[in-house]
C-alpha cells in the first residue's frame, strides 16, 4: 500500500509535470503579442489613442488565452484574470475560452469549457462563445469542439467568433475579397445563416481593420454586396460599443453612414451594452456609444436585449432562428423607442 509520504510525492511529480506540459502548450500556441500590432496586421492606424485601445484588446485575449492553457484550468484561469482592468478584461476571458477550448481538443478528459461557461465564465459568456469559434478556426475539423451543449439561443455566436477569426487574421480573402467560408456551418450543420452569423463576425473585425476610423469602417461595410451590410453593420455597432475607441462625434458620423442600416447597428450596440452589464464591465465609451447608437444609457440598452430574448424551447425555422429573431425584436423595439438612436 502507497504510503501518505509517497501518494503526496506522486501528486506533486504530477503537479510538476502538469505545470511543464501547460508552460509548453503557452510557450507553443499562444502567439507573439506583436501578431496583434496594428503595423503587423496591416490595420489603419488612425492614432495612438486607437492604436493604444486596439493593441491592448489584443494583448488582453492573448493573456487569457495563455493563462488557460497553461493551467488548463477555468478556476485557476479566472483567479489569475480577476485583476486586469475592466475595460479590458472581457477580452481576456474570450481568449480563456479559446484556450480551454484548445486544451479539451487536445486532452483525452475534455469538459473544461463547459466547466468554464458553468462557473466563471458564465458573467462573460457572450465573449465565451466567441472565443470558441476562434479555437475552431485553429483547429483541425476532426477536433472541432462539440457544440450541441451550448445554449440554443447563443450558439450562433460561435460562428460569429469564427469570422471575426477569419477576418482578423486573413484579412485580404475575407475582408478585402469578401470571401465567404461555409467550413463551419457545415460542422455544426447549421445551414445559410451561419454564414450571416459569421458576417457580424466579420462586422467586428472590420472595426478593428479600420483601426477604429469609423469613415474606414463604413467604407469597409459598403463595399461587400448589399446583403451581407446589414450583418456587417451589426458587428460594426457591436465592436465600437464595446471595444470603444469613437468619440461621440464619430459615433454621430457612423450613425450616419449606415443610413438604412442604422437599427441593424443599433441591434449590434445593445447586444454589446448586454456583454458588458451582465459582466459588469460597463465603462464611460459603452454609456457614450450606446447613448449615439441606441437614444440610451448602457443599462437600458442591455436591458432592451434581455427583455426581448426568446425561449431557448421550442420549434426554430431554421432560415430565422432563435437568435435571428432576438436580434429582429431588439432592432424593431429600438426603431420604436421615443428618441431611440436607432431612429431613421
Amino acid at each position: 500500500m502507497e504510503s501518505e509520504n509517497d501518494h503526496n510525492r506522486r501528486n506533486r511529480r504530477e503537479d510538476e509535470m502538469a505545470s511543464v506540459i501547460g508552460a509548453l502548450r503557452r510557450r507553443i500556441i499562444t502567439p507573439k503579442t506583436t501578431e496583434t500590432t496594428l503595423e503587423t496586421r496591416g490595420f489603419h492606424n488612425k492614432g495612438p489613442a486607437g492604436r493604444d485601445v486596439l493593441e491592448t484588446v489584443g494583448k488582453s485575449f492573448l493573456t487569457g488565452l495563455g493563462d488557460a492553457l497553461e493551467t488548463g484550468s477555468p478556476e485557476r484561469t479566472d483567479e489569475r484574470l480577476a485583476s486586469l482592468s475592466t475595460r479590458y478584461k472581457g477580452f481576456a476571458y474570450e481568449g480563456a475560452a479559446m484556450g480551454l477550448a484548445l486544451v479539451d481538443a487536445m486532452s483525452f478528459k475534455g469538459g473544461r469549457i463547459r466547466r468554464f461557461l458553468e462557473g466563471p465564465g458564465a458573467p462573460h459568456v457572450y465573449m465565451a462563445y466567441v472565443g470558441i469559434g476562434w479555437a475552431m478556426a485553429r483547429l483541425p475539423r476532426p477536433l472541432w469542439p462539440d457544440t450541441g451543449h451550448l445554449d440554443p439561443v447563443l450558439r450562433w455566436l460561435v460562428h460569429d467568433g469564427y469570422g471575426f477569426h477569419q477576418a482578423y487574421f486573413h484579412t485580404d480573402v475575407y475582408v478585402h475579397r469578401r470571401a465567404l467560408d461555409g467550413r463551419a456551418a457545415k460542422h455544426t450543420g447549421d445551414g445559410a445563416y451561419a454564414l450571416r452569423a459569421a458576417d457580424q463576425g466579420v462586422g467586428r473585425a472590420l472595426w478593428f481593420v479600420a483601426g477604429t476610423d469609423v469613415d474606414r469602417a463604413a467604407d469597409l461595410v459598403e463595399s461587400f454586396p448589399a446583403r451581407r451590410r446589414a450583418d456587417l453593420y451589426a458587428g460594426v455597432g457591436l465592436a465600437a460599443t464595446y471595444a470603444g475607441g469613437a468619440d461621440d462625434e464619430e459615433l454621430h458620423r457612423l450613425r450616419a453612414r449606415a443610413g438604412e442600416h442604422v437599427r441593424h447597428l443599433a441591434q449590434g450596440s445593445s447586444f454589446g451594452a448586454e456583454a458588458r452589464v451582465r459582466a459588469g464591465l460597463v465603462v464611460p465609451h459603452t454609456e457614450a456609444a450606446t447613448a449615439v447608437l441606441c437614444g440610451m444609457d448602457a443599462e437600458k440598452a442591455a436591458r432592451t436585449s434581455r427583455d426581448l430574448r426568446p425561449e431557448s424551447t421550442g420549434t426554430e425555422d431554421p432560415a430565422r432562428p432563435r437568435y435571428e429573431e432576438w436580434r429582429v425584436r431588439v432592432a424593431d423595439e429600438l426603431v420604436l423607442r421615443d428618441g431611440g438612436g436607432a431612429r431613421s
